[in-house]
């Protein structure tokens, strides 16, 4: 290819790296090979011949198959040992991750979850920057990210919690509508948590401001602060699930809150071979 490209054997040789004579008996080793010559070497003019014509595509196609198996190889070693750096907020460390990740760890035991908990808005930018390569992002992004690819996992209602030795919110009944949470002393995430945009939205929209007992934590002290009796919080219905000892959970009344859980990743750049398999495995869980 390279003597077919530069029509001159010196020239050849010093783009592959070679000596000119080196290079000039492995071309004549080849047309022994192959019982054809595929150059009319004239001093100055160095063409192809009808055979070395037919070649030319068919060793493209050979260098560039090369190429992909010493990539694949390359891919499936990864598999063996690596690493994946993969985002997701608190809730979703707590809710869906556990179970996915422990199936991908007992499969590829050899590569390394290097996990990162944050809202949506940190972990996009981290994205960005190629701090990461996956997150689990609640959907819709708070800011337009036209860089990144998002699929859809799960749409996930949101209930409320509460402690059994405390009255059960809504006047007792079996669902709460988000009007009867005016009536509440509430336990809210910090700022920039995805669950406090939602649910101090909804409340605004139901006309009034939510009355917070205790504000500012992550999740697993706002589940302990409702535990407590402090008050109640709307968590998703996984995390209320997998953490259910010491916590009444109510449903909320439909329409109900849901949110949609993504994966998202960089556009411009593929996810390594081991994160592109856990991107497999959730979608497929």
């Amino acid at each position: 290819m390279a003597v077919a490209e530069t029509r001159h054997f010196t020239r050849a040789a010093e783009l592959v790296h070679v000596a000119q004579p080196s290079l000039s008996q492995q071309i004549k080793a080849l047309e022994r090979e192959l019982g054809a010559d595929l150059f009319l070497r004239a001093r100055g003019n160095i063409t192809l011949t009808d055979a070395g014509e037919a070649l030319l595509p068919l060793a493209r196609r050979i260098l560039a198959d090369t190429d992909t198996a010493r990539h694949e190889v390359q891919e499936l070693v990864q598999l063996r040992r690596g690493r994946v750096r993969l985002g997701a907020t608190p809730s979703l460390c707590t809710g869906l991750l556990p179970d996915v990740l422990r199936a991908f760890h007992d499969r590829y035991p050899g590569i390394r979850l290097l996990i990162e908990e944050g809202g949506s808005h940190d972990l996009v930018r981290q994205l960005a920057r190629g701090a990461l390569d996956l997150a689990l992002v609640v959907l819709p992004l708070p800011t337009p990210a036209p860089a990144l690819t998002t699929v859809e996992l799960l749409r996930e209602d949101l209930v409320v919690v509460s402690s059994p030795d405390a009255p059960r919110p809504g006047n007792g009944r079996r669902t709460v509508r988000i009007p009867d949470l005016e009536g509440e002393r509430l336990v809210m995430f910090r700022h920039g948590y995805d669950l406090r945009e939602l649910t101090v939205a909804a409340c605004r929209s139901a006309g009034f401001e939510p009355d917070f007992a205790v504000e500012g934590g992550e999740m697993d002290a706002v589940l302990g602060f409702v535990r407590a009796g402090l008050g109640v919080a709307v968590v998703p219905r996984m995390v209320a699930a997998r953490s259910g000892r010491g916590l009444r959970v109510t449903p909320l009344a439909r329409p109900g809150l849901h949110r949609t859980i993504a994966l998202a990743h960089r556009s411009d750049v593929a996810p390594p071979r081991a994160a592109r398999e856990l991107q497999r495995m959730l979608v497929e869980r």
